[in-house]
């Protein structure tokens, strides 16, 4: 039985596929198996994964069902104590499973644990972009709160094999069912994070998160979802879930350049929960809408790569 399984989900991801698995065999912990499920790709991964002389490496096909069905897939057919996600794109650091595997280790309440995530763009380079939190322990109130969790991507968690058997399997029917699954845990277990990004997730205009409209509607979903099962008396804090979701959505309206849905979103979070109005996130916000429309896209996008250029020069220093 294998310390860790790797669950892979792949659907036409071979352009990134090698690089993933290869930070994947890479890892200072070895014992663990990775089940790549191929998602009904038509892109060669058959042929590609036929190559593969690693035992521990073993792919999985099934006719197209989508990220949750795959994941799923993987989970039933997992024997590893824990179970590690990754996305077909994205890279891990070489200490992410040994860290992660450590903190479950010792933390018997914590069935999630995360790492922060580094940005990077399509050529695998560093943004300077990184997602950082120290969310841990009992963090039932706060993700109730906001519907939504600290979890920074979907290749950033690991978690006990043992929640899923409590819990179930992930939603399919739900567009963002990798927050809806974490969420589920955190009613049930505690989190914990190491404090290092551990994860490179990279940008590319065929991201999730970038379709607003099935964003919106995915966590319009779970917000009526999770408060149909919470108690009467603290129905006041749906405003402000979809108050945080507005802003959310605002950002990735900066990511597409569309100022004028940016700035429709972030007047849905103003009126919903006036509070944000003084957060330094929905301050910078502004300014991001302000830049974008007063600059345009060209310019917009310099300033930007500046401030990425610095931060990720900033980064290199302290790494």
């Amino acid at each position: 039985m294998p310390k860790v399984t790797v669950i892979i989900p792949a659907y036409n991801a071979i352009k990134y596929l090698p690089e993933t698995l290869e930070s994947v065999q890479k890892q200072t912990l070895t014992d663990f198996e990775v089940l790549i499920i191929n998602d009904g790709s038509s892109d060669g991964i058959v042929e590609w994964a036929s190559q593969i002389t690693d035992p521990r490496v073993r792919l999985i096909s099934q006719e197209n069902q989508g990220t949750a069905a795959a994941r799923n897939t993987g989970i039933v057919e997992s024997k590893g104590e824990y179970i590690a996600f990754l996305d077909a794109d994205d890279i891990w650091e070489p200490t992410k499973l040994e860290k992660q595997a450590q903190c479950l280790d010792n933390n018997p309440l914590v069935g999630l644990v995360d790492t922060w995530t580094a940005f990077i763009q399509e050529n695998g380079k560093l943004t300077g972009l990184i997602m950082k939190h120290d969310k841990e322990g009992d963090v039932y109130k706060e993700v109730v709160e906001s519907c939504d969790s600290s979890v920074c991507c979907g290749s950033s968690p690991m978690i006990r094999r043992s929640c899923f058997d409590t819990l179930g399997l992930f939603d399919r029917e739900s567009y963002i069912e990798d927050v809806d699954m974490w969420i589920r845990i955190a009613t049930r277990y505690h989190y914990g994070v190491v404090k290092e990004p551990l994860v490179r997730y990279r940008m590319h205009p065929n991201n999730k998160s970038k379709d607003c409209q099935s964003m919106f509607r995915g966590f319009r979903q779970l917000i009526e979802k999770t408060y149909r099962s919470l108690p009467t008396d603290i129905l006041y804090l749906r405003p402000r879930s979809y108050g945080r979701l507005y802003v959310f959505l605002a950002w990735r309206s900066i990511d597409t350049q569309d100022y004028k849905q940016a700035f429709h979103f972030s007047r849905q979070a103003a009126a919903l929960y006036p509070q944000l109005l003084f957060s330094p996130r929905f301050i910078r916000l502004s300014v991001a809408i302000a830049l974008l429309w007063l600059l345009g896209p060209n310019g917009y996008d310099r300033i930007r790569s500046f401030n990425r250029n610095l931060r990720r020069r900033l980064f290199a220093r302290a790494t």
